[in-house]
């Protein structure tokens, strides 16, 4: 039986692979015609409680010296990483999800030229249900009282998550949080023992090129599987999202490996494995933990990131515009334009100004400088150094909130309509068309009463809604039991629908 799930992200004609399983059988070769998941992933952030060495297996020193160096003073030799293995794999995890079969459909009906390719009238539309799918990947706990990292692909759309430890036992899971862009979710076992082996978040800004390193995971669902390799690349750019610094790896990864840790010879995770070449053999991409530590306590706190933003247009400093504008730096991000109104107009940013520092941190290009707002909570203060006409200068901006982009998956935080979609079964999030549902719990009231991702409400009950706000307070005051009539348009249409749903008691 083929893998249910098809490879997500490209690089060029390179296939980027995900390192979680999906299907009753994904142990194809990878390259082949049969689809393994995609991977992405990140390194995690240590959690307040996180122990501080790892626990797996108290009694065995990971410190050690795992190289014993030559009698010549030529470099040491490895000797073995068992001690290592014996000290860390408890804390590493399997991740089963289950997905429940999904209500589809197509209101505006099939693209031109598909309808009478299949002999339906032109413009007919369609509903039905996706089938159940079943996915496996990888994680690691970081705190003892059984919260635990992986990626956000491997539990996305997950309706049942179910975790395996190393020695047997398996726990029900709920998810606390998610972030797509940087593809690292937060998970939580259900009526674990406060004692779980857990392991430490390092320090990857202090790997150098050539340090060893060591993967555990569950590929092709080959659970507590142990590679090691050496660290062969950092801040590698795999035009994967718009927060690309991943470090590269020769340690085997493979599908499966999704959301597992990368650690060094300390027994610290220094990077969540993510993603792999797909055809290619020893190029395996991981996220720095020091990435995820900053992300760790919004998802604790909202289950959701919401980022810094400038609201400006920026690109590389060359040789060329450096000349051009008659500034003397060789590297920066060049302000290409600015959004009128925003933090960056309100903090008096310009065209044409070049920044070069964030908070005294040198940025030397627009990636750089994306990276470092984004690490920053909206409305934080920040200085940025600049040079404006060739003179040195700084300017103090109040960041907003880093908007979500088109086709861009937006998670909610644990509050305002997250609390809604318990009740009803919707999600729902503010677009410049009105409230949109983003997403429908299977079997729910919603999922029963005809709603899709994608609808805008236009009227609950008697009330008119313009924002998703004004949604939920209207599901919120409808009568328990009542049939509540919704008017909603279809995605990309202004055709009018209606829709009743059952308002569940309380």
């Amino acid at each position: 039986m083929p893998c249910s799930l098809p490879t997500r992200r490209l690089l060029g004609a390179l296939a980027l692979l995900p390192a979680a399983t999906f299907g009753a059988a994904c142990g194809q070769a990878l390259g082949s015609q049969t689809s393994s998941a995609p991977t992405a992933a990140l390194s995690a952030p240590a959690p307040t409680q996180a122990a501080s060495t790892p626990t797996a297996s108290p009694n065995v020193p990971v410190q050690q010296a795992l190289y014993s160096p030559a009698a010549s003073g030529a470099p040491g030799t490895l000797t073995s990483l068992a001690p290592l293995v014996d000290a860390v794999k408890g804390a590493v995890v399997n991740v089963e999800v289950t997905q429940k079969p999904r209500r589809v459909s197509n209101m505006q009906g099939l693209p031109p030229g598909m309808a009478e390719r299949f002999g339906l009238p032109p413009g007919m539309g369609f509903e039905g249900q996706t089938p159940a799918r079943q996915g496996a990947g990888s994680g690691f706990v970081i705190d003892a009282s059984g919260i635990v990292l992986t990626n956000n692909h491997v539990v996305e759309d997950a309706d049942v998550v179910r975790v395996k430890l190393d020695d047997g036992r398996a726990f029900d899971a709920e998810v606390l949080g998610r972030d797509p862009l940087t593809d690292v979710a937060l998970i939580r076992l259900k009526g674990a023992p406060d004692k779980l082996p857990s392991v430490p978040l390092g320090d990857s800004d202090a790997l150098r090129v050539g340090d060893a390193v060591m993967a555990i995971g569950n590929p092709f669902g080959l659970a507590s599987s142990v590679s090691a390799g050496i660290l062969s690349a950092r801040a590698r750019d795999i035009h994967a999202g718009p927060y690309d610094d991943f470090l590269q790896t020769d340690a085997a990864i493979n599908p499966g490996n999704s959301g597992g840790p990368l650690f060094n010879m300390k027994g610290e995770v220094v990077g969540m494995n993510t993603a792999i070449i797909g055809g290619a053999t020893g190029i395996g991409f991981a996220v720095p933990s020091n990435l995820i530590r900053t992300l760790l306590p919004q998802l604790q706190e909202t289950g959701a990131v919401r980022r810094g933003w400038l609201g400006l247009s920026i690109q590389d400093l060359t040789p060329d515009i450096a000349k051009a504008l008659g500034v003397q730096a060789t590297k920066g991000a060049v302000v290409a334009g600015v959004s009128r109104g925003g933090p960056g107009a309100r903090g008096g940013l310009r065209e044409e100004d070049v920044i070069t520092a964030v908070d005294g941190k040198p940025v030397d290009t627009a990636g750089a400088l994306t990276r470092a707002v984004a690490m920053l909570r909206p409305d934080s203060k920040v200085k940025l150094d600049l040079l404006r006409g060739g003179k040195p200068t700084t300017v103090d901006v109040t960041l907003g909130t880093r908007p979500a982009m088109q086709g861009e998956e937006e998670v909610q935080p644990r509050n305002g309509t997250s609390a809604q979609r318990q009740r009803i079964g919707v999600q729902l999030a503010d677009t410049e068309n009105g409230p949109q549902v983003m997403a429908v719990e299977p079997g729910s009231p919603a999922d029963k009463g005809g709603l899709v991702p994608g609808m805008i409400l236009v009227q609950v009950g008697d009330a008119k809604v313009s924002n998703a706000t004004e949604a939920v307070q209207a599901f919120s005051s409808a009568k328990p039991g009542a049939a509540l009539l919704l008017r909603v348009r279809a995605p990309n249409s202004d055709t009018a629908l209606l829709r009743a749903v059952e308002v569940p008691q309380r």
